[in-house]
């Protein structure tokens, strides 16, 4: 039974050789409480029995489920691309979205509880973004997925990512700013919905309540940095040797999103561009302007990066 009040969802859902765990994911779309919602899978060349698994779903719900080819005529396309493709089809319904991952678990709620945050949104783009519970391949609990000090904004946004991909919602308003940029080339698309919607002035909401199980398993694009090794190895990825290259495509991205950005955001941009290119001063400068990470240790990683120039 639906609350009359929320309106459907379109589930987007990515997939690639995702046999070992879809069905349980796809099980829990069925358990959804209180949401009409819809699924658009798209499969990027799986050969190990993905494409029956999501027929057999979509004979079992009638007028619910949409499969398609994914985007990619040769080798996958990644996690980003694909996503983006997904987003940007002119073919998808107007009204909010939710973005999957094939090996998860959704709680019953979490659609529902997505649409109740999204309303207390102001007018505008916004996303929700809800905690998960770790789990191993085998469904064995691991923890909760980390929390963050201070809100959301660009500044952030430019050094970090507090959207994760597979418990991503969008309300409508942020889909059609997705889809008048376009399909840009970035390197994670939860990081680049981050990065336009508080870039745009929209709002972005961290659930502090676990609404599903993310499964932690060998094959994750990225995965939970849990632990002090993987929390530093994930910092490195943003902010070490390949930070740079990592930046520059998420800037580059933003010009072209240049047009729908707030004035705030574009002075925010110029003040890095002006600011010193290495040393203190560079630290300094960034600290000054906002550009900031989620907790003091990450923040004194980050300055330390900025001063060798490599944010």
């Amino acid at each position: 039974m639906t609350d009359d009040h929320l309106p459907a969802v379109t589930i987007l859902m990515a997939c690639h050789q995702g046999a070992a765990h879809l069905e349980a994911q796809l099980a829990s779309f069925a358990a959804q409480e209180g949401v009409d919602w819809r699924l658009v899978a798209s499969d990027d060349g799986s050969t190990d029995g993905t494409r029956a698994i999501l027929d057999r779903f979509r004979a079992d719900h009638p007028g619910r489920v949409i499969l398609r080819q994914g985007p990619s005529h040769g080798p996958p396309w990644g996690a980003a691309a694909h996503f983006l493709d997904l987003l940007c089809d002119p073919t998808l319904s107007d009204g909010p979205v939710a973005l999957s991952d094939q090996d998860d678990v959704w709680y019953p709620d979490k659609l529902k509880q997505a649409l109740l945050h999204l309303e207390t949104a102001p007018p505008g783009p916004a996303a929700y973004s809800a905690r998960s519970r770790h789990v191993s391949a085998d469904g064995t609990p691991l923890g909760l997925s980390r929390s963050y000090r201070g809100g959301p904004s660009c500044g952030n946004a430019l050094v970090e990512n507090r959207l994760s991909g597979h418990a991503t919602v969008l309300n409508a308003q942020a889909v059609a700013l997705v889809r008048a940029v376009g399909p840009v080339p970035v390197p994670y698309h939860d990081w680049w919905l981050y990065l336009l919607i508080t870039g745009a002035g929209g709002t972005v909401i961290n659930d502090p309540v676990a609404r599903l199980e993310y499964r932690q398993h060998g094959d994750n694009v990225l995965g939970a940095p849990r632990g002090l090794a993987a929390r530093l190895a994930r910092m490195a990825v943003v902010l070490g040797r390949d930070g740079p290259i990592l930046q520059a495509a998420n800037r580059t991205a933003l010009r072209q999103a240049h047009p729908h950005l707030k004035p705030e955001a574009r002075a925010l941009l110029q003040a890095i561009d002006r600011a010193p290119r290495y040393g203190p001063a560079r630290a300094r400068a960034l600290r000054r302007i906002g550009v900031q990470r989620h907790d003091y240790a990450a923040d004194a990683f980050l300055w330390l990066v900025a001063a060798l120039g490599r944010v």
